[in-house]
């Protein structure tokens, strides 16, 4: 077994595969998004100590929809975003179309994900005045989606992340997995990016970061440590 020690106690967070972020009629559809679902189901299998799920779950208000700023077009135009209490700190984001708006069929997780093999669904991207890519945090952690402490409370070790999108909402909370302390896994087959011909470099900077990729490469898994075999 690969870096690991003898203490291994991994988890699976299956990041945002909501309606709107999946092809035919997501408002925000990653490419070929649906494709990774078999996937998946398959790593909901694995005996993962803690299965988690994670959703957009965004006002009608948020900062991140060009619809919110007049004469704005989702995808090219970005919004500077300024710490409410320090104008000092900012970051800007990319403005997108309207997307997983709370209570909306967008917002839903695909309903073929086996959802019966996850232990928590949590809910981000609230906060309508910051972006939160992340699964943990926004960029100045106003708000915090709580999934540290569940994951530190359970004991875990390793972190194992999936979904979408891989260049954004999965790169962030990789990152901010290792960030935390946590041996942080993305599984290639089980991701797809909104923008495939950037991908390799968004991934080479993810490496640089301290999360590793791994590949399923067809082989069937009976174990969670036979991803890092």
């Amino acid at each position: 077994m690969s870096d690991l020690t003898a203490i291994f106690k991994p988890a699976l967070l299956v990041i945002d595969f909501q309606e709107d972020f999946c092809p035919p009629h997501g408002s925000l559809a990653v490419p070929d998004g649906r494709t990774i679902l078999p996937i998946l189901n398959a790593l909901l299998l694995l005996p993962f100590a803690l299965k988690i799920a994670t959703r957009d779950f965004h006002p009608k208000n948020h900062v991140s929809f060009a619809s919110n700023h007049p004469g704005a077009s989702p995808y090219t135009s970005n919004f500077s975003i300024t710490h409410p209490t320090n104008p000092s700190l900012s970051y800007t984001t990319t403005l997108w179309p309207d997307h997983c708006v709370q209570n909306t069929t967008g917002s839903s997780l695909i309903p073929e994900l086996d959802v019966s093999r996850v232990d928590r669904i949590i809910e981000k991207g609230k906060n309508p005045d910051v972006e939160m890519y992340s699964a943990f945090y926004d960029p100045f952690h106003i708000s915090d989606s709580g999934l540290k402490d569940v994951l530190k409370g359970a004991g875990i070790t390793d972190v194992f992340v999936v979904g979408l999108a891989a260049d954004y909402c999965v790169k962030a909370s990789a990152e901010h997995a290792v960030d935390e302390g946590f041996r942080t896994y993305i599984v290639e087959e089980a991701t797809k990016p909104v923008s495939p011909e950037e991908w390799p470099e968004v991934k080479r900077g993810i490496r640089e970061h301290g999360v590793k990729f791994i590949s399923l490469g067809g082989r069937e898994l009976g174990r969670v440590q036979d991803l890092v075999i």
